[in-house]
């Protein structure tokens, strides 16, 4: 054999690995994108446990957080745990007042289904639509943490909220994953891209970005990026020292105390 058939053979072998991998990626991609805790959600004495159903018939599970105030929370987590996760955090908020909607996407935290772009772009309406018609004169403010944010934007082309508010989000997922997966051809296989430039820049509505400096998962970069792209009035909150998952806890009472000042001129 000469050394170039050898070469040839080794290349041929290469290109059918790389291949495997990609088709593997494209199959399975839902299960890196999202993490979800499927467990069953209890709620709080304070809290309304409730079942919505979405456009295309999936039951999806949420909790409703009353407050004293006529300003809802509308809460896109991010892609991992469920709703039942974020009741602490978001208890903060409620204690100054403001009502919380927890929504889990299909698949999280007993809601039927698997998550999927189109899918978490229904679930985002089912709950705007429980709101509007059980909520009615509430002015409502979509909070979404990190890809959570893709979701806030995509179902705001549909249900325009009173004002913003994002922690670790990005402008563009499918060029965070090209970073992470940067020898994967991932414009050609990502199903889910989470796009929102073109949706964002339609959407003139106060907004609140927050960011930890050393974000690894979505690096800060690309939060600066839909900071820039937002063009309503907009505040912009870096935590130093902070990554991805623990900027509430970096921030202290600082994360709290920045969302309140936030909503208080949003929505006045």
């Amino acid at each position: 054999m000469t050394i170039q058939s050898r070469w040839v053979r080794v290349s041929l072998w290469i290109f059918a690995i790389y291949a495997v991998i990609c088709i593997a990626v494209y199959l399975f991609q839902r299960r890196i994108m999202y993490f979800p805790n499927t467990d069953a959600v209890a709620p709080r004495d304070d809290m309304v446990d409730l079942t919505l159903t979405t456009a295309d018939g999936t039951a999806i599970k949420a909790t409703w957080w009353p407050g004293r105030r006529d300003v809802v929370i509308l809460l896109f987590h991010g892609n991992a745990g469920n709703r039942g996760s974020r009741f602490s955090l978001m208890g903060k908020l409620q204690e100054l007042g403001w009502s919380i909607f927890l929504l889990d996407y299909r698949g999280y935290g007993g809601s039927d289904g698997s998550p999927t772009q189109v899918g978490l772009g229904q679930d985002g309406d089912a709950a705007v639509a429980w709101l509007r018609e059980n909520r009615g004169g509430d002015k409502i403010v979509f909070f979404g943490e990190s890809i959570g944010a893709s979701v806030a934007i995509d179902t705001a082309t549909r249900h325009k909220p009173d004002a913003f508010i994002f922690q670790g989000a990005a402008l563009d997922i499918s060029a965070v994953a090209q970073e992470h997966y940067a020898f994967l051809p991932v414009g050609l296989i990502l199903k889910d891209t989470w796009n929102s430039k073109g949706k964002i820049e339609s959407l003139a509505v106060p907004t609140l970005c927050m960011h930890g400096e050393l974000d690894r998962v979505v690096p800060i970069a690309h939060g600066r990026a839909l900071f820039d792209a937002a063009p309503g009035p907009k505040e912009w909150f870096e935590v130093k020292r902070a990554h991805h998952n623990d900027l509430p806890s970096t921030a202290g009472a600082r994360w709290s105390e920045t969302i309140h000042a936030f909503l208080q001129f949003a929505t006045r």
